[in-house]
């Protein structure tokens, strides 16, 4: 039995809003749940698994229509999916009610419920969210009813405000296989147990690769064997890209460097830049400039000037800089941290004294 594990879609947020790339990415969360459909119907997959926060929010029942459709699209595909903390099934949620087609099976139950699937011979277990938050372990207490079936788990949450989780426990709980959702990085404990990760990166903090879990499940009476793998998908990645300035290096050969590197790791992610190191007193990184290179949504400018501290010393005895040099080389060792408050200190008093 082949699978497709997803998770934390988030269809409807609305990444890096106010940025030129914006509008862009709200799209692009619909288009990757798009591509997974078509993947299903490529790779011939039989079940396909979606772990909670298929949505950002409550959905309307337009959206709830429009999922339909593409669903309908599957070719063999089953598809089994739970509410998570952030489209939980509240008192009015559309979700109640709504009639999806005879290979969909929504586990709508607020304590663990299952779907048995007959033709893979498979049985999902789960439950939706009901509340924004949940603080009661209900997954801890799981365990599969019939041991000849495949017995699979479809579980959100997994800190203290979102069903604590004891994932020790649930690794020996009897479950072939038990697929995670709400941390948003992907994390393979075992071939048994994962999270999935968002399916596309929603803001600045979830760098890195974002895609799907793919798996195969075969058993023979209560003896099973699965194989599972992270598969990258996203269409962009939120990239660090931290660069060490030599003494030395001017605005114009720095961003000729951040152009190559943008090239090298790919022109259609989104980049955090992070200056360090050394740079010539007179030379200042404009960061406008970085700006306008491509999808750069954070720039970090840790980098100090090279002062002649015994010169700067020398010409300020007898006033608040020459003070201030003699105090810190005094009360601080020469490390990384007294450098940085020398520098840091100097670059303030220079700067308040419209020091050239």
């Amino acid at each position: 039995m082949k699978f497709i594990h997803i998770a934390d879609l988030h269809i409807g947020a609305k990444p890096d809003v106010g940025y030129p790339w914006g509008a862009e990415r709200e799209k692009e969360i619909l288009e990757s749940f798009h591509k997974i459909i078509d993947t299903c119907n490529e790779e011939e997959i039989d079940l396909l698994l979606i772990a909670g926060d298929l949505f950002h929010r409550q959905p309307l029942i337009r959206e709830l229509k429009e999922l339909s459709y593409y669903f309908d699209k599957l070719n063999k595909t089953q598809v089994v999916f739970i509410a998570g903390n952030h489209d939980y099934i509240s008192g009015r949620s559309n979700y109640t009610g709504f009639e999806w087609g005879e290979r969909v099976h929504m586990l709508t139950e607020a304590s663990l419920d299952s779907v048995y699937i007959e033709e893979i011979n498979t049985e999902v277990y789960g439950l939706s969210y009901h509340s924004r938050f949940i603080t009661e372990p209900l997954y801890d207490a799981a365990q599969p009813g019939c041991e000849e079936r495949i017995n699979i788990l479809l579980a959100h949450g997994g800190n203290e405000k979102d069903i604590p989780m004891d994932k020790k426990a649930l690794q020996s709980s009897g479950f072939d296989y038990i697929a995670l959702g709400h941390i948003h990085k992907p994390q393979i404990f075992s071939d048994r147990m994962a999270y999935a990760g968002s399916l596309e990166p929603l803001d600045k903090t979830e760098t890195g690769e974002r895609g799907y879990i793919l798996g195969e499940i075969s058993k023979e009476y209560e003896t099973s064997k699965i194989s599972i793998q992270f598969i990258p998908f996203s269409i962009r990645e939120y990239q660090k890209l931290e660069l060490n300035i030599h003494q030395g290096i001017t605005n114009g050969a720095l961003l000729d460097l951040v152009k190559g590197k943008i090239t090298e790791n790919g022109s259609n992610n989104i980049y955090l830049l992070r200056f360090t190191g050394i740079r010539d007193t007179d030379i200042i990184f404009q960061q406008e400039d970085f700006k306008r290179l491509g999808h750069i949504i954070e720039i970090i400018d840790d980098t100090v000037p090279d002062y002649d501290f015994e010169a700067l010393y020398r010409d300020n005895q007898d006033n608040i800089i020459g003070l201030y040099i003699q105090g810190i080389k005094e009360r601080t060792r020469q490390d990384e941290v007294g450098k940085k408050a020398l520098y840091y200190g100097i670059e303030a008093l220079l700067g308040a004294k419209n020091y050239k």
